[in-house]
């Protein structure tokens, strides 16, 4: 490693810790670099002016740009993942008998508590399932639940009152009637196709607007994508977020918005999709991979965090657990894919 990369290697590394701008003399008094400030200033001037390091505008001393952490997390990280991370991922891996998706929730847990940052799974576009089955199961003499499965084995399912007029057979014909001319079609086009047979279900049911509003509100919940997160209070501890209310409500937003993560996963070319946050993009930058659960569609899981999150740790920790992920799945002997790291 060349004295310009070391230095710029330190200095990423000193932000990503202390959120304080780095000097030459910091440099010098924290790292025992044997150069003399005057080199150490040449060398920065230098990283800034290749767009490497910025100049704040509070202090004399650098930060990272985000050309500069991409430079960092292609050359110069250590691809280090701890040993108690590895520990605690076996813990839950050696536990043959967990579904997969439990397998997931865990890590993604874990993964946030050793980065302090959140973590996201996003499930399948929606877009691409298929409504495989309607079922009804009744509770009782006045309630029934149905339920509806997709051919990714999502499930929905709404609660509904009987009045005394609505015969459990009448609704069973009508679930019938429902998988007839439902069944295989796309979830994006169950809503419209819904509203189309509804003058069909009053040959069955003469009062089955609290029936079809409880289908209909199942389908809606259907096409939503599926987003699930944790550790999104540790978000709320960084520097970057803790004092500012403007960015803890765009924070909680992004979370509500599925199609952001949809849009950092279209771009990916590889194992691992690197966002670095840009100067308007509310100082927040995501690390996601593609997993593909046996029998299922692609999903994802990303990390959420600052432009200052610790990209070493982040993604070689990511890159791990979807190794291990892949591991798992073939030994079920069922197909896995994840696609090749990202390189801008």
């Amino acid at each position: 490693m060349n004295r310009r990369d070391r230095i710029l290697k330190l200095i990423v590394e000193h932000f990503i810790k202390t959120a304080q701008p780095v000097g030459s003399q910091t440099l010098i008094n924290e790292y025992g670099l044997n150069y003399s400030s005057a080199t150490i200033r040449a060398e920065m001037n230098a990283l800034e002016g290749d767009g490497l390091l910025e100049k704040t505008h509070t202090s004399s001393g650098r930060v990272p740009s985000s050309k500069g952490y991409r430079y960092y997390i292609d050359n110069l990280r250590e691809r280090s993942v701890s040993e108690e991370f590895k520990y605690q991922m076996q813990t839950i891996l050696d536990q043959k008998t967990q579904s997969i998706e439990s397998v997931i929730k865990e890590s993604c847990e874990i993964l946030s508590q050793m980065t302090s940052l959140a973590s996201i799974v996003l499930g399948p576009n929606a877009k691409q399932e298929k409504l495989a089955s309607v079922q009804i199961i009744p509770l009782s003499s006045s309630s029934a639940t149905c339920v509806f499965v997709t051919d990714q084995g999502y499930v929905e399912n709404k609660t509904f009152a009987l009045n005394e007029e609505i015969q459990l057979g009448d609704i069973e014909k009508c679930v019938k009637l429902l998988n007839e001319r439902l069944k295989g079609t796309a979830i994006s086009e169950l809503v419209p196709k819904m509203e189309a047979i509804k003058p069909l279900l009053n040959d069955f049911v003469i009062d089955q607007d609290v029936i079809y509003q409880a289908m209909l509100e199942a389908f809606v919940g259907f096409a939503k994508d599926r987003l699930n997160t944790y550790g999104a209070d540790n978000l709320f501890d960084q520097p970057e977020f803790a004092n500012d209310a403007s960015k803890i409500r765009r924070l909680l937003e992004l979370f509500e918005s599925p199609e952001v993560f949809r849009e950092v996963e279209d771009e990916a070319q590889g194992d691992i999709s690197i966002h670095i946050a840009g100067e308007n993009d509310d100082d927040v930058s995501i690390v996601s991979a593609k997993v593909k659960i046996p029998g299922k569609q692609e999903g994802s899981i990303a990390i959420v965090g600052p432009k200052r999150m610790d990209y070493d740790q982040v993604v070689s920790s990511m890159e791990y657990l979807i190794d291990e992920l892949e591991k798992r799945f073939a030994e079920r002997k069922e197909p896995t894919s994840v696609t090749k790291e990202k390189r801008k």
